[in-house]
């Protein structure tokens, strides 16, 4: 496995060894001691999550203020801009982003730390996403800021204006938000 630190080194894009020919593919997605000899980090995964959403969906920026979760995030049809924003008020990198292209033809993951508030934009006609979670769903402290805030500016490779649920509409600007310590 191949991991490279983002521009917040905190967040980590994982590349896994792929084995192919012309019957096909395999790869190991997730293996705890390979994971920890990669990374440095020995997490506990809880929870696996898979949604299935159409091109132009944006689904963010969500987080949990109390039992954060990490996040393992891989997308297995479809393609979706993934973005990681640091919303820890101590840190050196408070109100940064980070994006990266994950998709099933380049088998690309992302490893979002807790302290993150997370989104992404589907960009191909439909993406199943798959992510594995440190903590579990809690909607009592789930909190979301804006796709939009101007403040993180993210470069939201947007066609056209996104499709957001009622939640993500309500998102606040991250001047306003709940944040961890």
């Amino acid at each position: 496995m191949k991991v490279t630190p983002t521009a917040i080194p905190d967040v980590l894009l994982l590349e896994p060894k792929v084995f192919g020919d012309a019957r096909g593919f395999f790869f190991e997605s997730y293996n705890r001691k390979a994971f920890l000899e990669a990374t440095g980090l020995d997490v506990d995964f809880v929870q696996d999550n898979h949604s299935r959403s159409a091109q132009g969906v944006l689904r963010g920026l969500h987080y949990q203020i109390q039992q954060p979760q990490g996040k393992l995030a891989r997308v297995v049809a479809g393609a979706v801009f993934d973005v990681a924003v640091d919303v820890r008020a101590g840190s050196p990198s408070f109100g940064q982003w980070v994006g990266e292209e994950l998709s099933a033809d380049n088998k690309k993951m992302l490893w979002i730390p807790p302290g993150f508030a997370h989104g992404f934009l589907v960009l191909s006609e439909y993406a199943e996403f798959l992510y594995k979670t440190t903590d579990y769903y809690a909607p009592a402290y789930e909190r979301a800021i804006a796709w939009n805030d101007p403040q993180i500016g993210i470069a939201w490779p947007l066609p056209c204006a996104p499709l957001l649920s009622a939640k993500d509409q309500a998102g606040l600007r991250l001047q306003d938000a709940e944040v961890f310590p």
